[in-house]
């Protein structure tokens, strides 16, 4: 079928679905129940005009769930040469202030009815995940006596739960996710206290650097 619309005409379809993809995430910052009406208005757009873009709200989601995804994969991409334990609290830090950003988005996308959908689409950073924990269990920094596929799925569920748990604008919050990921993934409470005094940049609002 030959597509007969014009430039101007995509170019004003798109910056309707950004606007609202923009709304959707804006609304549900501070009502997560919020409706697919109220996203139309908030977007400036017909109701028609939503539904001409997204066939239903969990489409919407489903859409705002991959962006996420995107942005935390790209965390996990980085690719840090230190040892197991600092490059989890690395990346559970890193992960953290983009969940702060979206807090009740991320978690919408880790709640029992998206987490199926939510991990498919985090897989590279699954996989990230059990690379850091094979890591560990190798050099023996990572307890050994749980199995590295069962170790780091422990470890997602711990973060998913500090997430929906926690409040991510706290920085108390985020050194308890921190001490969470790190004592599920063998270390005591005083070898936690140890990571993050050696290492206090995991505690900064973007833990960027590793020295």
């Amino acid at each position: 079928m030959t597509d007969t619309s014009t430039p101007r005409t995509r170019r004003d379809a798109l910056a309707n679905r950004e606007a609202i993809v923009e709304a959707a995430r804006t609304l549900l910052a501070t009502d997560p129940n919020a409706s697919m009406d109220a996203i139309a208005r908030t977007a400036g757009l017909s109701r028609r005009a939503v539904y001409g873009h997204f066939t239903d709200r969990d489409d919407l989601l489903r859409e705002l769930i991959r962006r996420g995804a995107e942005r935390f994969n790209a965390v996990a991409a980085i690719d840090d040469d230190v040892p197991a334990p600092v490059a989890l609290a690395l990346l559970a830090g890193r992960l953290w202030v983009e969940a702060a950003q979206v807090q009740v988005t991320a978690a919408i996308a880790l709640d029992d009815t998206h987490v199926a959908q939510t991990a498919a689409a985090l897989a590279p950073l699954r996989a990230r995940v059990r690379a850091i924990v094979a890591d560990g269990v190798h050099t023996g920094v990572l307890r050994r006596d749980v199995p590295e596929p069962v170790l780091a799925r422990v470890i997602e569920e711990t973060a998913r739960a500090a997430v929906s748990r926690l409040d991510a604008d706290d920085a108390a919050s985020r050194e308890i996710a921190l001490r969470l990921v790190l004592s599920v993934s063998g270390l005591s409470w005083t070898e936690c206290d140890s990571v993050l005094s050696a290492h206090p940049h995991l505690l900064r609002a973007v833990p960027s650097e590793t020295h």
